[in-house]
C-alpha cells in the first residue's frame, strides 16, 4: 500500500534535483597510491591487539588495576553503610 507513495516521492525528489538514480549510483571511488600500497598503517591483528591498553607484559598484572577500578565503586556504599551504623 505504501510502496507507490514511496516510489512517487522518490521519483519526485530525483526529478526535482535533476539527477536520476542511475547517475547517482555511478560514483567512482578511488584511493591514493599510498593507501593502496602494502601494509601502510596496518595494525596488528589478533586477541588483545584491539584494546587501547596493554594486557600482557605489564609490570603490574592487569587484574590488579582492573579489580580496583570495579571493586572500589561497588564496595563504597557498603563501607558507608557500615560506618553509619
Amino acid at each position: 500500500m505504501h510502496a507507490p507513495i514511496v516510489a512517487r516521492t522518490a521519483l519526485r525528489t530525483t526529478l526535482r534535483r535533476g539527477a536520476t538514480f542511475e547517475a547517482a549510483s555511478k560514483r567512482s571511488f578511488s584511493s591514493s597510491q599510498l593507501v593502496r600500497s602494502g601494509d601502510h598503517g596496518h595494525h596488528p591483528e589478533g586477541p588483545y591487539h584491539n584494546l587501547p591498553f596493554k594486557v600482557h607484559g605489564r609490570k603490574i598484572p592487569f587484574v590488579i588495576p582492573f579489580s580496583i577500578f570495579f571493586l572500589v565503586p561497588f564496595l563504597t556504599p557498603f563501607g558507608m553503610a557500615a560506618l553509619a551504623m
